[in-house]
């Protein structure tokens, strides 16, 4: 490499890092759409993904709903608001979560940038001190070296020295332009990351303003509808239905479970017995093969018969495992709590507050209660007790914002009267993870949680298996 070419192009790598700033410090509108557009997608693959669940779960509501004639609960009345207040909360937080995740996104970027500028740096003060040294001392091509009739081992020695020189040279250009290239990036990135930001700061003020509308209205509504809803809740009549219809609620919910558990087990055994066909084909087809390969090449003779495939199917069908969860249902989000009647005694409860609610005791003249009800402060986080897959989480006449977690092995956790849903059906949870927000939906006279453990569908005791 000639000194002349090593100038020019230093010269203009050395000048690349501010066109490059140039470049990048308004990016295309097209960018920025790809962006935000893919942002979009992801929320609208997720919300599409769980509009079949929700449609089934539409369809149960409608049965219970057409078995009852009243509906002029007051309730009803603020059920619109409570699950406007509910999806705006919960619109919020995951915004926030967003918020978290691009901020950390835009703190390592912004290392990164640091870590690239600085070898950037590097690698040009290095290439101009070579070229600055080589100037100095004047070095003379390699034509010039060949026609200067020295020592002949001197000259394969300097002319190796230059190949070396050269060649080092070369590759620190290339790492150089690299690293440009990976600057570039980085700040691509970074203004992609600051639009997001920006994109989900607007969400936030649309999204506060429209709980602070609804937070408004419910408090008209409950003003207005205070007396009704005290009246109400202690009628035994709507008692009753209230409890009718949360029970028709979980029986349907465990049939839903059992059919989709059902339906796994039977796509489980078609592809099972699919792939056992498929197994004892390709080991039919790799004999005929065998056999066919033999006859060609004379192996086969009167006295020596091929090879028969005996056990074929049977060793194919070994490979296979014999049980275990399939992919499909693990992804669909089975609940992988199968031993929740082992965990009698060790469960914690599902929110800190006081308990002043038991179960089994009466309410007026209505039925005993099913569940218990632990007084809280509005906002307070509910939490799962146990890991397993949200199977509803709704608005529900007499509970409010309702959460309903199955364990598997028909046990199921009820969450009812939350300001908040922060789960949607379909999620699988852990055991502590929030579920929700304590607060007095639904008509409740107290903030709090109602909760309620369910086993085949009958209520017992919570308290009988928390720590």
């Amino acid at each position: 490499m000639t000194r002349l070419a090593v100038c020019l192009l230093t010269a203009a790598l050395l000048g690349a890092p501010l066109a490059a700033g140039h470049a990048l410090a308004a990016p295309s509108a097209s960018a920025k759409n790809d962006s935000l557009s893919e942002r979009r997608k992801q929320k609208n693959q997720a919300q599409e993904e769980r509009q079949a669940l929700q449609q089934k779960l539409a369809a149960v509501k409608r049965d219970i709903n057409q078995t009852e004639a009243a509906k002029d609960s007051a309730a009803d009345e603020l059920a619109q608001t409570e699950d406007a207040v509910s999806q705006a909360n919960a619109s919020l937080q995951e915004l926030a979560q967003d918020q978290q995740g691009v901020e950390s996104r835009l703190r390592k970027l912004a290392a990164e940038q640091k870590k690239l500028q600085a070898d950037v740096h590097a690698r040009q003060q290095k290439l101009a001190r070579w070229l600055r040294e080589q100037y100095i001392a004047g070095n003379e091509d390699r034509i010039k070296l060949l026609l200067s009739g020295d020592n002949p081992s001197r000259i394969n020695r300097e002319l190796q020295y230059m190949s070396y020189l050269s060649q080092a040279q070369a590759r620190l250009l290339e790492e150089l332009k690299l690293s440009l290239a990976e600057v570039e990036r980085n700040k691509q990135e970074t203004e992609q990351a600051r639009a997001e930001l920006q994109e989900i700061a607007e969400e936030e003020r649309t999204q506060k303003q429209l709980l602070e509308q609804e937070k408004q209205r419910r408090a008209q509504l409950l003003g207005q509808l205070a007396q009704r809803l005290k009246t109400q809740k202690k009628q035994a009549g709507d008692l009753e239905k209230d409890e009718q219809r949360l029970g028709g609620l979980v029986e349907k919910l465990g049939q839903l479970i059992e059919e989709q558990r059902k339906a796994e087990e039977a796509a489980e055994k078609r592809r099972r017995e699919a792939e056992r066909e498929k197994q004892r084909q390709l080991a039919l087809q790799k004999q005929r093969e065998k056999s066919a390969k033999a006859s060609a090449t004379g192996k086969a003779s009167a006295g020596v018969k091929p090879d028969t495939p005996k056990a074929a199917p049977e060793a194919a069908a070994e490979t296979l495992p014999r049980s275990g969860p399939t992919l499909e249902a693990v992804a669909e989000g089975a609940p992988q709590n199968a031993n929740f009647s082992s965990m009698r005694g060790q469960l914690r409860l599902p929110l800190r507050g006081n308990l002043v609610a038991k179960f089994g005791a009466k309410r007026g003249d209505g039925p005993s209660a099913k569940g218990i009800f632990i007084r809280a402060a509005e906002g307070e986080a509910v939490r799962a007790v146990a890991s397993g897959r949200v199977v509803f989480a709704e608005w529900l006449r007499g509970f409010g914002n309702l959460i309903i977690v199955d364990h598997g092995a028909q046990y199921m956790s009820i969450y009812g009267n939350n300001q908040t849903l922060y789960k949607r059906a379909g999620d699988v949870v852990k055991s502590g993870d929030q579920l929700a927000a304590a607060g007095n939906s639904g008509g409740g006279e107290e903030t709090g949680l109602y909760f309620e453990l369910r086993h085949q569908g009958r209520a017992f005791d919570p308290l009988t298996w928390v720590k």
